[in-house]
């Protein structure tokens, strides 16, 4: 969850016209605490906007293609969409639940990436990094103990 940041301004900063259902997606995906399925933001804005779900899947491309917002691997074949870094919102790694499918951001500092190593050894440039942890959350680890006999 961002609430340091001002999307009117990161819009305007890329250049986009900061529409309201611009605003309002970037909103959605600012205020929430792990990255969500399109259909997630569709369902959310469409409680108190009529939005069309055309309209949410386009402006997230657009918001991807301008570098407002990452198109995370959400598992399997899906995706899923959060803030990308800027000044106010740092680069941080996500953990993945293998059992329940949950995605949640870690704290930037959790996990340290030391890029130097790989920028002297590789010939391209590397304009993103994914990190993503894969295990068991706490929450199926406690159904899981309740479960056993």
């Amino acid at each position: 969850m961002c609430h340091r940041c001002n999307y009117l301004q990161l819009l305007e900063k890329s250049g986009l016209d900061p529409t309201s259902k611009r605003l309002q997606v970037m909103e959605v995906i600012g205020n929430n605490n792990s990255p969500l399925s399109a259909q997630q933001i569709f369902e959310t804005l469409n409680r108190t906007y009529n939005i069309n779900r055309v309209t949410v899947y386009r402006i997230l491309d657009l918001l991807v293609e301008n570098g407002l917002v990452d198109r995370l691997s959400g598992g399997g074949r899906s995706f899923v969409y959060g803030l990308a870094p800027n000044e106010q919102h740092p680069a941080h790694p996500h953990f993945f639940c293998k059992s329940c499918g949950n995605l949640e951001c870690l704290n930037p500092e959790s996990l340290h990436l030391d890029l130097e190593p790989i920028q002297r050894t590789f010939p391209g440039l590397i304009d993103n990094v994914e990190i993503r942890v894969d295990g068991i959350c706490k929450n199926c680890l406690r159904f899981e103990k309740r479960a056993m006999p």
